[in-house]
């Protein structure tokens, strides 16, 4: 075998060995040295948009020496030729000196000695060079040309590894950086979803749902809204042999009747004006998990024929398609209404109901779990101070009491935003509760201590309105004070705590029209 070859196999074995490129051109230059009278080899990354060559791997034949500048400014001209250059695919020879001025700026400044230099990567998209550099008072000979030509395939390959490495590493600081921004806004320190009560209030229910997790029976969760029915279903899911698949939340009241098929099932293109491309549906984006169709009750009549058919057999088929397709999903159902009570005036399907409610799971409300109140408030009173960038400030012993005297129309959700709406008041001094709690209620006044009741009542009337009621005078409040607004970093939306969709899905349900709080409160 061939010196040249010998060499090429070793440099190729040392490449393939260190996925760093800084090691391989460090061990590549120990190889070389024997070969060639090299005093270091310099492997430079070309980059067009900065119009400068950057060092990106030194490798030093005798030790203790100063590497050479990391960077070449290039002006537009020269990064020109050097492109030029590096599309023709010479290994150039360049002597001491200014000689072959034009591409001088491949060899970094301070350097007064013989130069091979080659390109690397595609001729049409150079990424690199190779720079040998000799040692002093020596000189490089046509053989050693020939030897640098083979070198150029290998090191094209660790650059672009180089290069690759680097952008993933890039792409993990970003997922990092989006991770902890986000883990900020939900005012979380981790990820995960954490079940306050679960050993107290909530036991009977997480025991309910270690039984079943392993399972691939349907689930039907419920409970009053805002209990935390989607959290019960991730944590079936976190639980479940399908873990590692996705779990898909759909709010049925938040889709459009005309939508529903298209949305669950999918459609094929052309099969409605609009359906410009195929889509799958919600089934399909879960297939291999689990799907949790939420407020089930809001479904149509004809969608829950089509639901029937999956969950029977587990075959769908897109609006406008003519093929069945399988699909492998794990269904959680959750609602807040009656369904017996549906069935029994027609509105839901009988066979879906017996069909989905293989495991019921019911959630009780937050007046049920007064116990849980205190620990839920510490709980949220963190999450605000992590979200608002506030001092953290805990629920004072007087704050509780106040908190536990509340029936909380609006179960855990609710309790979560007058947490977020105490701290924001209390601008973290203090939790003011008594303030958010007033906003919420619209009746609530704390008391004089000559006045207080000697019942453990705070001043809370003591007629209790229907929980719609509760409910549209809760957002109508909140419309007012967000002049109508839904969205946004100011809307109604976040001052609940509710999806926007899932919001407006409950003002039409409760026929309100926000149209006429336009002009309340800010702009």
């Amino acid at each position: 075998m061939l010196k040249s070859q010998v060499v090429l196999l070793n440099v190729w074995r040392e490449v393939c060995r260190h996925i760093e490129i800084g090691q391989s051109t460090e061990t590549v230059t120990a190889m070389l040295v024997r070969n060639m009278p090299v005093d270091w080899v310099l492997v430079r990354r070309i980059d067009p948009p900065r119009s400068c060559l950057e060092t990106v791997a030194v490798g030093l034949a005798a030790g203790g020496r100063p590497h050479p500048d990391a960077r070449t400014e290039c002006s537009d001209s020269q990064m020109k030729r050097l492109l030029a250059w590096c599309r023709r695919g010479e290994v150039v020879h360049l002597g001491r000196g200014p000689g072959k001025g034009e591409l001088r700026t491949i060899v970094p400044a301070g350097i007064d000695a013989e130069v091979l230099a080659g390109p690397l990567g595609d001729p049409n998209a150079p990424s690199g060079v190779l720079v040998l550099v000799a040692i002093p008072d020596r000189v490089f000979t046509a053989r050693h040309e020939a030897l640098m030509r083979v070198l150029l395939e290998p090191f094209s390959v660790a650059l672009d590894n180089d290069y690759r490495i680097r952008e993933m590493a890039a792409l993990r600081e970003a997922a990092e950086a989006e991770k902890q921004s986000l883990l900020t806004r939900l005012g979380r320190k981790k990820l995960g979803d954490t079940i306050v009560g679960s050993e107290s209030g909530l036991h009977a229910v997480m025991q309910r749902v270690e039984l079943v997790a392993r399972s691939q029976v349907p689930v039907l969760i419920l409970g009053d809204t805002g209990t935390g029915k989607e959290l019960i279903a991730r944590a079936i899911h976190a639980r479940s042999p399908r873990a590692n698949g996705p779990i898909i939340r759909v709010n049925c009241g938040a889709i459009p009747p005309e939508l529903i098929d298209s949305q669950l099932f999918g459609h094929e293109r052309g099969a409605f004006t609009g359906a410009v491309e195929s889509r799958k549906g919600w089934f399909e984006r879960a297939d291999g998990g689990t799907l949790l169709l939420d407020e089930i009750g809001e479904l149509p009549l004809a969608a829950q024929v089509r639901l029937l058919r999956i969950l029977q057999d587990g075959w769908l088929e897109r609006v406008g398609g003519h093929s069945p397709i399988n699909v492998d999903v794990r269904m959680v159902a959750a609602t807040h209404r009656d369904l017996a009570a549906m069935v029994a005036e027609g509105s839901f399907r009988e066979d879906l109901w017996y069909r989905i409610a293989v495991f019921p799971i019911r959630l009780p409300p937050l007046r049920e779990r007064p116990d849980d109140v205190s620990e839920l408030a510490a709980y949220f009173a963190g999450r605000a101070a992590t979200r608002f960038g506030l001092p953290l400030v805990m629920p004072s012993p007087e704050d509780i009491d106040l908190l536990k005297s509340y029936p909380w129309p609006g179960n855990v959700r609710e309790l979560a935003t007058v947490i977020d709406r105490a701290a924001i008041l209390g601008n973290g001094t203090r939790l003011d509760v008594a303030a958010a709690l007033g906003v919420t209620t619209g009746q609530l006044r704390v008391p004089l201590e000559s006045e207080k009741p000697k019942s453990p009542q705070l001043g809370f009337s003591s007629r209790i309105v229907p929980l719609d009621a509760a409910m549209r005078q809760h957002i109508e409040a909140a419309l007012a004070a967000c002049g109508g607004r839904i969205e946004g970093p100011h809307g109604a939306a976040v001052v609940l705590g509710i999806n926007p969709h899932t919001l407006r899905a409950r003002m039409r349900k409760l026929g309100i029209d926000w149209k006429k709080f336009r002009n309340h409160g800010e702009s």
